[in-house]
C-alpha cells in the first residue's frame, strides 16, 4: 500500500471586498419583488430557505419561537452575515431590525447572499 504525503495543505479561497456597507437598503423591497413578497406573506417559509442557503440547518429559525421578545435568531443571523461579509455595524441596530422588522431583515439577508455571490461550502468528514 502506497501512501501520499501531503506537503501542502489546502488553504481558503479569499473573495475581494465588495463593500464594508449592505448592498441594500432594508427596504428596498422593490430590488427582488418576488422573494420580498415571499418574505412577508410566509417570512417562517423564508426565513427557514435563507438558513438554509447561509449554510445553517433548515429549520433553525423556527426556534425563534421559544427567544421570548428579541428573535435572537434573526438577530444573530445579521451579524454573523456584516462577520463573514465585512460589513459596518452594530448589534443594537441588528436587535432593533430584527425585532421591529423581521421580514425585512430576512429579505436583505437574501438579498446581500445574492450580490455577493459568495458560495457557501458544507464540508462533512466520514470514517470509513
Amino acid at each position: 500500500i502506497m501512501s501520499k504525503m501531503v506537503i501542502n495543505q489546502p488553504q481558503p479561497v479569499m473573495y475581494a471586498q465588495e463593500s464594508d456597507e449592505w448592498s441594500s437598503g432594508i427596504c428596498d423591497c422593490c430590488d427582488d419583488v418576488p422573494e420580498c413578497c415571499c418574505g412577508f406573506w410566509c417570512c417562517p417559509c423564508f426565513a427557514c430557505k435563507t438558513s438554509r442557503n447561509y449554510g445553517e440547518p433548515l429549520c433553525l429559525p423556527l426556534l425563534e419561537i421559544f427567544s421570548g421578545m428579541i428573535p435572537a435568531i434573526t438577530m444573530s443571523m445579521r451579524v454573523s452575515m456584516r462577520q463573514r461579509y465585512g460589513i459596518r455595524g452594530t448589534m443594537c441596530r441588528d436587535c432593533v431590525l430584527a425585532t421591529f422588522c423581521p421580514a425585512c431583515s430576512w429579505c436583505q439577508i437574501s438579498r446581500e447572499m445574492k450580490r455577493r455571490k459568495i458560495p457557501i461550502v458544507m464540508v462533512a468528514a466520514k470514517n470509513t
